[in-house]
């Protein structure tokens, strides 16, 4: 599996059949809403020419599903799956076109080209958020989309899970540092911290969880697989 950061919680996977994005945000919608959350990196234009197989987004806040952004990938033509908790599926289905639009919400599965996806439980203000596992390749790859630590969220989540994806920035209702230390240790996962550099200073190299991978902007993602 090759992964590749996006920049703030944005995801690229690819397995020999799919490319796989997750909550792509690669515009200045933001800044144009909240000046103070200006982009610290540019866009990489090269990434807008990407023709993703399957879209997934976690919830409906403007830096995970980006209009934007998606008007590169959801086209008349592109035959994109796109998987989406509710609100977010309101926003993507507006795109129309000859994709197919399916509510990914808490618990629900659905398997493409034998990679498995299942929603999972997140607590955020977006009331309909999830996180996704990715099953692929023999491993299982759980990206937690925006979240706070609680304890319902193990509820929904395999005893094994080989790499876990987290935002740490501690303010939009996401972990904090601490509070993310807790959630990978309890999981024992390899853990890519992720939602810092973009908008604020935080270095994630400061994550204090030991058996991490911090990740570059627009570049592959060592996972030591």
């Amino acid at each position: 599996m090759k992964v590749t950061w996006l920049g703030q919680a944005g995801l690229l996977f690819e397995t020999q059949t799919l490319k796989i994005m997750v909550d792509p945000y690669l515009s200045n919608s933001v800044e144009k809403i909240q000046p103070k959350f200006y982009r610290r990196v540019p866009v990489d234009e090269s990434l807008l020419k990407i023709k993703p197989n399957v879209i997934i987004l976690t919830h409906d806040h403007l830096d995970h599903t980006d209009p934007e952004t998606l008007k590169h990938y959801l086209t008349e033509d592109s035959n994109v799956l796109v998987l989406a908790s509710f609100n977010a599926w309101n926003t993507a289905r507006k795109f129309g076109g000859n994709n197919n639009y399916v509510t990914f919400n808490r618990l629900t599965e659905w398997t493409e080209n034998g990679v498995r996806f299942k929603a999972v439980y997140a607590e955020h203000s977006d009331l309909y958020a999830v996180g996704v596992l990715i099953y692929a390749e023999n491993k299982v790859y759980y990206v937690t989309g925006d979240t706070l630590y609680n304890d319902k969220i193990f509820e929904d989540l395999p005893e094994k899970i080989d790499y876990v994806f987290l935002p740490i920035n501690g303010v939009g209702n996401n972990m904090n540092f601490i509070d993310g230390e807790k959630f990978c240790r309890k999981l024992n996962a390899k853990a890519i911290p992720l939602h810092c550099g973009l908008f604020d200073e935080k270095k994630l190299k400061d994550f204090p969880y030991p058996n991490k991978v911090v990740p570059e902007f627009y570049k592959e993602i060592c996972l030591g697989e």
